[in-house]
C-alpha cells in the first residue's frame, strides 16, 4: 500500500503514535521521551516537598554514601542492612547482565568480569524513593509508616509492630527489620539533618556530586533544573508509586 492510499485519519493516528513512542517534536527537534511523567506531581500546599536526583554518569562507586549513611544513622554493621547502597551493573558482550553489590558497595568494587567480555559497566546508587503513593504506607496496619508534610516517608518506631508488611510491599527493597530494636528501618533522607538545615549524610559526602535533592514545588530549585535538563527516569514506572527519586542516564537493565 502506498502512503497516498492510507486514509488521512489513519495517517494522523500513525504520525501521533510515532511521536509518542519516539519522542516529542518541538521546534523541529526530536526530543527523547521523558519518563518523569510516570513519577509524582507535587500536591497543593506550601513549604518544601522533597525529591531526589541521582546522576548515574557521575557515580564512581566509591561507596562513601553507604558508609556515611551507616555511621550517621546507626545502621547495623552486618552486611545485610542498608538505608543506602550502590550496585554495579556490568553488561556483557553477549547481552547478559551481572549485578554486584558487595557489602552495599561500602568497601568499593572489584570487577569480576574479564575486560574482554564487558560491553559497558556503571554504578547505580539505591535508596528509598520516597514515593508519593507509597505501597509501604498503604499496607501498614497501624499507621507507623507515614508521609511527612514535606514529602519524606518516615517510620514511627513507637507504633511499629515489626510485622514486615511494608518490607514486603516495597518494590525497591529499601526496608529492613532492625535486628535489635525489632522495628522497621529505612532511609529518612536524614530527616533529622534536614530539619536543622543540613544536607543528608550521603549527599554531604559524595565526591562527584552525583546526588542532588531539593524542593519539587520550586520551579527554580536546582533539582527541578536537573530534571528539566536531563532525560530523567524513575525505577519501575509501571507500578505507579509516585516515585520522587529521579535518575539521569538510567539504563533499561536496572531494576
Amino acid at each position: 500500500m502506498r502512503k497516498t492510499d492510507i486514509p488521512s485519519s489513519r495517517r494522523k493516528f500513525l504520525k501521533t503514535g510515532f511521536i509518542v513512542a519516539g519522542g516529542i517534536v518541538a521546534s523541529g527537534i526530536l526530543k527523547p521521551f521523558n519518563a518523569v511523567v510516570y513519577a509524582s506531581r507535587e500536591p497543593k500546599g506550601e513549604g518544601p516537598w522533597y525529591g531526589i536526583g541521582i546522576d548515574i554518569e557521575k557515580c564512581i562507586g566509591c561507596g562513601r554514601c553507604a558508609r556515611s549513611c551507616k555511621k550517621e544513622n546507626n545502621v547495623p554493621e552486618e552486611p545485610f542492612f542498608f538505608r543506602s547502597w550502590v550496585e554495579q551493573y556490568t553488561i556483557k558482550n553477549d547481552g547478559s547482565v551481572t549485578v554486584e553489590s558487595p557489602n552495599g558497595g561500602i568497601d568499593g568494587f572489584k570487577q569480576s568480569v574479564p575486560d574482554d567480555q564487558i560491553f559497558k559497566s556503571f554504578f547505580v546508587p539505591k535508596m528509598c524513593n520516597h514515593c508519593h503513593k507509597s505501597p509501604c504506607v498503604q499496607v501498614c496496619p497501624v499507621g507507623a509508616t507515614f508521609d511527612s508534610p514535606d514529602g519524606v516517608v518516615l517510620v514511627d518506631e513507637n507504633y511499629c509492630i515489626g510485622c514486615k508488611y511494608c518490607v514486603q510491599a516495597c518494590p525497591y527493597g529499601c526496608r529492613y527489620l532492625d535486628p535489635e530494636r525489632k522495628v522497621v528501618d529505612k532511609c529518612t533522607l536524614c530527616y533529622h539533618r534536614l530539619k536543622k538545615g543540613l544536607n543528608p549524610a550521603c549527599f554531604e559526602t559524595c565526591p562527584t556530586k552525583a546526588r542532588i535533592y531539593g524542593n519539587l514545588r520550586d520551579k527554580n530549585d536546582p533539582l527541578v533544573e536537573f530534571i528539566r535538563n536531563h532525560t530523567c527516569m524513575v525505577l519501575k514506572p509501571n507500578l505507579n508509586t509516585g516515585s520522587k527519586l529521579f535518575y539521569n542516564a538510567l539504563s533499561m537493565e536496572v531494576r
